[in-house]
């Protein structure tokens, strides 16, 4: 069987035939029970008992807030229509489907971004306990900017099988139901996506403290335009990523090296950006960041990755689209 397409995943009868009989977790009897026994309360109870799961697969699969987001709702409208017999196991099944579900949004996604202006950068996602309206979303390296930038060079089908192994835990036969694939193909897709991958998990290893001070004596640095100090910060191999989308300030191009992402900042920050932006800092995708604000209303989202007391990549989003689902100004100081 091959992967589906859209109106392959239309088909619930199908959906159905690729769920395994028992839950990964055990608890498929007890599911089971209460989808058959209930309503439509019942079948949201359970929905919502693995929402966090359902979008932490698609937020790391299309790297979108927005159209993960859409792909859990989408999951959610075939729950409902889904026939009691076609669903051996509630968490298979929504997982199949929203996998599903997000390969194909991929593929068309894919295809527009090589029309997108400048750099393309994944979604910023605030991560404070204080922002997961969702709840239980999965929060580790896998939701960083750099792993999720990363996965850009896998196809749709080897970031599903990375994701679902490497991230999730699944194992081979339950992949393999979920994308229609055999175990052997399976084994075979992850082996290429590691080697394009590599094992980029150890790169970034600053620890959270550490990582606090160091990104604090880096904003200290930029807002007192000292060039010397910015410079000791960054690693020579430093890289500076922007994303404006054509909407918004933005590089046309990545920067590389300390000297020159440095002086490119300074510079940016003495003539570019205004000078009434407000910052907060707080956890996105996982790591301390930095939002700014300009009349209340989110300006970018800065995330620095460091390593070995040097910040290794910047990241910064200004697209206003991809800063939509930012809350506003919070009123605690920074």
């Amino acid at each position: 069987m091959t992967l589906c397409d859209t109106q392959g995943v239309d088909n619930a009868h199908q959906i159905g035939k690729a769920m395994e009989s028992e839950d990964k977790d055990g608890k498929d009897a007890s599911e089971q029970s209460n989808t058959q026994a209930g309503g439509d309360a019942d079948r949201l109870a359970i929905f919502n008992q693995y929402r966090g799961l359902l979008f932490s697969v698609a937020y790391r699969m299309l790297g979108s807030v927005a159209d993960a987001e859409d792909m859990v709702q989408e999951t959610f409208i075939r729950w409902q229509q889904a026939a009691n017999e076609e669903i051996r196991s509630p968490r298979a099944f929504l997982v199949t489907v929203i996998t599903r579900l997000s390969i194909n949004q991929l593929q068309s996604a894919r295809v527009r971004r090589e029309e997108y202006v400048g750099e393309w950068l994944p979604e910023p996602l605030v991560t404070g306990p204080e922002s997961d309206p969702l709840g239980a979303l999965k929060v580790d390296e896998s939701l960083s900017m750099a792993f999720l930038l990363l996965l850009e060079r896998l196809t749709p089908m080897e970031r599903a099988v990375f994701l679902l192994r490497e991230v999730f835990e699944y194992e081979y036969a339950e992949i393999a139901n979920v994308l229609g694939q055999s175990e052997t193909n399976c084994r075979q897709i992850l082996r290429r996506a590691k080697h394009h991958v590599g094992d980029m998990r150890r790169r970034f290893d600053a620890s959270a403290r550490e990582h606090d001070d160091l990104l604090k004596r880096f904003i200290q640095a930029t807002h007192s335009g000292d060039m010397q100090g910015l410079v000791e910060l960054l690693s020579s191999e430093v890289v500076l990523h922007t994303d404006g989308g054509g909407r918004a300030v933005a590089l046309a191009t990545e920067v590389r090296g300390a000297e020159k992402v440095a002086g490119t900042i300074i510079e940016r920050m003495r003539t570019t950006l205004p000078k009434n932006l407000v910052a907060r800092m707080t956890r996105i995708n996982g790591k301390p960041g930095l939002v700014s604000y300009l009349n209340g209303k989110p300006f970018s989202a800065l995330t620095v990755d460091f390593s070995d007391g040097h910040a290794q990549a910047i990241y910064v989003v200004t697209n206003p689209e991809k800063l939509s689902h930012l809350p506003d100004l919070p009123s605690a100081p920074m």
